[in-house]
Parts: structure tokens; sequence; C-alpha cells
């Protein structure tokens, strides 16, 4: 792996929804070989505090941070607007930034969402529009955009957030082949379940005993550091998908070859049961 993570050296990379889970890992794995790490989250307590531990390690690596809700178009425009006043020319773009909500349609809060169409579709696209051009004068550029598992299944109680990965996972395949012979790689990550704060964070308040199925699968589940990794040997071996985890890999690709109906089955039988 150290070979490959060469393919990082000197880098500049944008990681959105740097302030906590796979995007503080990605900048702490990035760091011993990137030039620059610009983290962009909405908790500035957070990003000063990764930021204060990354200079005190890797003092050769310029870390910047700004505080930003991408799930705001103007914000995304203004910060695209300062990247250019500081002169910043990103060639890895880690589109991260997500979030979810566990528990049917119906009952969901529209301002909940809403917030996850901004954030998960409509923030990661028009940040790669806004940054794709110079990405491509740098001759060689990567984009890296955090998927999940969930996208290759349309999910009981998960359906806006299994929706949207659908979204990411197919745009980030699209983008690939539009872009095979500029120099700019596209990866999709796709994750199980990982061990962050994504969980907690989706489920809604008091559900917490119907969502404690989503976050109880020690077979599929990975750690932040795992996730990462695979993300980036598979962005330095120009690979268009990976799934961490050889358990959750080798199930999706059994699954990929059983007939729809009956996926469409268990994942009905598994929300009745709910």
């Amino acid at each position: 792996m150290v070979w490959r993570m060469r393919f990082f050296d000197g880098c500049t990379a944008l990681i959105t929804g740097a302030s906590a889970g796979l995007g503080a890992e990605f900048a702490r794995q990035l760091a011993p070989r990137a030039h620059a790490l610009i983290l962009v989250a909405r908790r500035a307590d957070r990003l000063e505090a990764l930021k204060a531990e990354l200079n005190e390690k890797f003092v050769d690596c310029d870390v910047r941070i700004y505080v930003a809700d991408l799930a705001d178009e103007p914000a995304r425009t203004a910060f695209a607007a300062w990247l250019k006043s500081e002169s910043l020319r990103v060639d890895f773009l880690i589109n991260n930034a997500g979030l979810g909500d566990h528990g049917s349609f119906e009952a969901s809060a529209w301002d909940r969402v809403r917030s996850m169409l901004d954030v998960n579709i409509a923030a990661l696209t028009h940040l790669t529009h806004l940054l794709l051009p110079d990405m491509r004068k740098s001759g060689r550029a990567a984009i890296l955009n955090v998927s999940s598992v969930a996208s290759f299944f349309p999910l009981p109680n998960l359906a806006v957030y299994s929706a949207t990965k659908a979204y990411v996972t197919s745009f980030s395949e699209a983008l690939r082949m539009e872009l095979q012979e500029t120099g700019v790689s596209v990866t999709a990550l796709c994750p199980g379940p990982v061990e962050t704060e994504f969980f907690s964070v989706a489920t809604r308040p008091g559900d917490e005993a119907n969502a404690a199925h989503f976050k109880t699968m020690p077979a599929f589940t990975v750690s932040a550091q795992e996730a990462v990794h695979a993300g980036l040997e598979a962005v330095a071996k120009d690979r268009a998908r990976v799934v961490p985890g050889l358990v959750l890999m080798l199930a999706v690709s059994a699954a990929a070859i059983v007939p729809f109906w009956i996926i469409r089955r268990i994942l009905a039988a598994n929300s009745r049961r709910i």
C-alpha cells in the first residue's frame, strides 16, 4: 500500500464533511503525503481541532479549513470563489459530506428529507461542476465520491437515503466515462456499515429501537480506517468503484446475480418485521 500512496504525493486535496467520521480519517491518511488539505464542514470547533492535530504531526502539510453549510448553493459558490482567491487548485476532490435518515418516508420530516437531497446530491454535483474545469487543467486529478452499498438496493426505511446514493454511484460511473481521456479519474466508494457517528445522526428521536438493526451487522461492518484505506487504494489503482470489506463485497456480488423479485421480497419482509 505504501507505494500506491505515492499517487497522492504533493496533491492538494479537498475533503467535504471533514469534521468527523470518514472525512476526518481521509485527512489523517492523506496528511503525510499531501502538499495541502482543504477541510470543509459546518462545525468550526471540530475543524479547528483536526487542523491542530494535523499541524502537530505533519508540519509539511498546509492545512486549510473553511466553515460552510454545503447544502446552501450560494455558500458553495462563495467557497469556490475563495479557493480561487487563495490560489488553491484542487487536484483531488473527495465528496464525502452526506446525511442519512432512518424511518418510514411518510413519517419523515420534510426539512430532513430536503437536507439529504441538498447535501447528498446537489452539493456533490454542484461542487464537482465548479471545480472540474480547473482539475482538468492539472493534467492528473481524481474525484472520489463517497456513496454507499445502499446505492445498489432500494431500502425500505432508508428510501430517500438509498435513492440519493444510487444517484451518487450512477453519476460517478457516467462522469468517469465522460472523463476517461482527460486525466481525471472518478471513483465511487460504497461502504456498508462503518464505525462512525452516522447511525446516531440518522436515527430519529424516539426510534432508537427500530433503528438498531441497521447498525448491528458485525460481519459487514468495517472501521473508518479500513473504509478510507480501501477508497484511497481504489483511487490509486484507478478503479471505478469499491466496496470495503471482503464479506460485504462477496455479499453484494452474490446479490447481483439473484433475481430482483427475490431481493424485493427479502427487503419487504425485513421492513414488515421492523
